[in-house]
């Protein structure tokens, strides 16, 4: 049958503060694989001048739209059934003597993707100091650390990444019996390898419920990477020019039926957060598990200067 989209009118809009989202993926254990070189431990500091104050951008998240009038009545799986299997787990080994890690320098994503922890070889350090050379690539910390993905407020911190580049984190204890530095590139995001991450994340979560996987959706691949970029001017199920969101990858004369989820903010800085992020939402929820559905193609942009930084799209149909 042709489709005949039909955006809703009275979409909620949630604003999610680091806290409230909380809810939304509350036990998602997730430490994704930002660490490309290793990972870096760092105990958590004090308040210093070189510590951001406050917690990191809100995150909003669309109540999801569709041109179907289907439903979905399938169980729900845990949270752990869609984590990305390429966490990065804490190292627990020893570090040198007056030192706090093992690595001399590290590459991290500039979304960023992990709180910097200290490492669980050390304890009873007492309270830290840390710095940064560069503030246009790393300006400091968070005074919090992001919980809802395990993180603790007690031994970890979320950097505030400001741009891609080089620079040297130094940290150490006030009473001087370790003090260490550490090289930190930040480099921007893999756009395509992360949005074909969130297709094999969906298809797994569509496996456990019994249903068929989606392929990737050729048709509309342009299309959901515009939805994303559209994202950065107006956050909405209608298009910067005033149209439906249907419009930029309508279904073909022969019929067809189509869904859009969107994300943005602080909460979505990975394929697997994201994933969880659209899962904690009933609206969403219903079209990545919408058995009608064969195709998904996704969006992701990044742009470190915007508000809210990343951006996804989800383009579902069967065409």
């Amino acid at each position: 049958m042709e489709s005949q989209p039909a955006p809703r009118h009275n979409r909620t809009t949630i604003l999610l503060s680091l806290n409230a989202a909380a809810i939304l993926v509350a036990g998602v254990l997730i430490a994704s694989a930002i660490w490309l070189n290793g990972g870096i431990k760092f105990r958590a500091v004090d308040e210093r001048s070189d510590i951001v104050s406050g917690s990191a951008d809100s995150t909003e998240l669309l109540e999801s739209v569709s041109d179907s009038n289907a439903t979905v009545d399938i169980d729900i799986i845990g949270n752990d059934d869609y984590v990305s299997t390429t966490s990065h787990e804490f190292d627990s080994s020893e570090v040198p003597s007056g030192q706090l890690w093992n690595e001399n320098a590290i590459t991290i994503y500039a979304t960023p993707d992990t709180d910097i922890c200290v490492s669980g070889s050390l304890s009873d350090l007492g309270d830290m100091y840390w710095q940064t050379s560069n503030s246009n690539v790393i300006a400091g910390f968070y005074d919090s650390a992001r919980t809802w993905l395990g993180y603790s407020d007690d031994t970890c911190r979320y950097p505030v990444v400001n741009g891609v580049g080089t620079t040297t984190i130094t940290a150490g204890t006030y009473d001087g019996l370790r003090k260490d530095s550490i090289i930190v590139t930040v480099i921007d995001p893999p756009a395509e390898q992360w949005e074909h991450e969130v297709l094999t994340l969906v298809n797994k979560i569509r496996i456990k419920n019994n249903l068929s996987q989606l392929g990737w959706g050729d048709i509309c691949d342009d299309a959901a990477d515009i939805r994303a970029e559209e994202t950065t001017k107006l956050y909405a199920h209608v298009r910067p020019d005033g149209s439906s969101w249907s419009t930029v990858c309508p279904a073909p004369d022969s019929g067809g039926i189509s869904g859009e989820n969107l994300a943005i903010g602080n909460a979505a800085v990975s394929p697997a957060t994201v994933v969880a992020l659209w899962m904690g939402s009933e609206s969403h929820r219903s079209n990545i598990l919408n058995p009608d559905y064969t195709k998904l193609a996704v969006g992701f942009k990044f742009d470190i200067d915007s508000k809210y930084k990343t951006y996804w799209s989800q383009f579902f149909s069967t065409y």
